[in-house]
């Protein structure tokens, strides 16, 4: 079933309060409202991060790492960026919550900056999931459901208050899923059960389905590499899909669970979180995986003893190289094309990986030339160069920093 209308605002009883004299405004307020009433205008755009930690979210300044708003949100909230530049999408039991994290370019050009906002904008979604941003759309997965739901990207900021018109895409079963609409109008999106994930089916622009394969037990994340194709993974390798087609490639062993993908646009390889052990405790790996989504070919890489990461750990650069922040507390620079590990800067103390995986560890993210490490350990989060791994500035927090999200303003 496709759905397609413009949703109401959805009013949820989450007060959001003050703290540090540099409080959130009133959420019964629009974004759009509130903001632009205190607006000032900048000479650049000013990244703003977005951090969880228990009980509440903070606000920060991309380039000084100085809060600009502590926000009281009870609960366990996942945070991802909308894509527009300004929103973060906050994951709550409602489903996916509109932050106004203050900072935005308007359409004159100008560079804005206002009081951060954690609006009753809600995109609903029994269970919220995955956020995935892609071409001009953003798209939402409610795993209570298994309906997928895709806006426009700029019409969140362009749309003064209220939410953008979306369309909604059921799926015949929820399960904990993730779509992708690719810039044809193809719709990606995996097929489950609240038991078991089995695959991914291709719906074309009028949400006809024109293609599946179930050979992906577990199919969990997503991404999409250089001349967009597709790559999910599998626990026993990954699934792709190009040009129409999906291709299987099978992992090198009989359990070779990749769970997350991290890629870049301009690069035909993608690089995936690798696990070859179903018996594992904890969550920390040693090991990821290459995807060449041109040949159709995947390698494993061991990486050095002592180097450990969660799925929090890995990015990629403005140079589509991979960057890794290991349990030894180093960024570790890996070139995809070989697998060598070029660099390694340190720049947090070592570290033990979560006994569950909502618990606060080092997370990392990266925006232009500067990587973000959190430090739980600390209640701090440094800006790295990444192209020297000197450490640019730290910030010290209120709150043991979990989940982050960065926009560009």
């Amino acid at each position: 079933m496709i759905q397609r209308h413009t949703r109401a605002l959805a009013a949820i009883g989450l007060a959001a309060t003050a703290a540090l004299g540099l409080a959130a405004c009133s959420t019964t307020e629009p974004a759009s409202d509130t903001a632009s009433n205190a607006a000032e205008t900048t000479a650049a755009a000013t990244p703003r991060i977005a951090l969880t930690y228990d009980g509440g979210l903070l606000v920060i300044d991309g380039t000084t790492l100085e809060v600009e708003s502590d926000i009281e949100l009870a609960g366990f909230n996942r945070v991802n960026s909308a894509g527009d530049g300004r929103h973060v999408l906050v994951s709550t039991d409602a489903g996916f919550r509109v932050l106004d994290t203050g900072t935005w370019t308007s359409a004159s050009g100008d560079h804005q900056v206002a009081e951060p906002v954690l609006t009753d904008l809600v995109f609903e979604a029994p269970t919220p999931g995955h956020v995935v941003r892609h071409g001009d759309k953003t798209i939402l997965f409610a795993d209570g459901t298994g309906d997928t739901t895709i806006f426009t990207t700029a019409d969140l900021l362009e749309s003064d208050g209220a939410l953008p018109e979306t369309e909604t895409i059921s799926s015949p079963e929820a399960h904990h899923g993730v779509s992708i609409e690719l810039e044809d109008g193809t719709l990606l999106t995996t097929i489950g059960t609240p038991e078991e994930r089995t695959g991914v089916r291709a719906l074309d622009a009028d949400r006809n389905e024109i293609a599946r394969n179930e050979d992906c037990p577990a199919v969990h994340g997503e991404g999409t590499a250089a001349n967009e194709v597709a790559v999910f993974g599998c626990n026993n390798g990954v699934l792709v899909y190009d040009n129409g087609e999906f291709t299987k490639i099978t992992a090198p062993d009989a359990y070779g669970r990749t769970g997350n993908q991290y890629v870049s646009e301009t690069s035909p390889i993608t690089v995936g979180d690798y696990n070859s052990d179903p018996d594992a405790e904890g969550y920390l790996l040693n090991a990821v995986t290459l995807v060449d989504t041109v040949a159709k070919t995947s390698s494993v890489v061991e990486l050095p003893e002592g180097i450990e990461y969660t799925w929090r750990d890995v990015a990629r650069t403005a140079d589509d190289d991979a960057l890794i922040l290991g349990s030894d507390g180093s960024l570790h620079v890996m070139d995809v094309a070989t697998g060598e590990i070029t660099a390694s800067y340190p720049v947090i103390a070592p570290w033990d990986g979560p006994a569950e995986w909502q618990d606060a560890h080092p997370a990392l993210t990266v925006f232009g030339d500067v990587a973000y490490v959190t430090d739980p350990a600390t209640s701090s989060i440094v800006s790295v160069d990444v192209a020297t791994g000197e450490i640019i500035t730290t910030g010290e927090l209120p709150g043991v920093p979990n989940e982050i999200a960065v926009v560009t303003g």
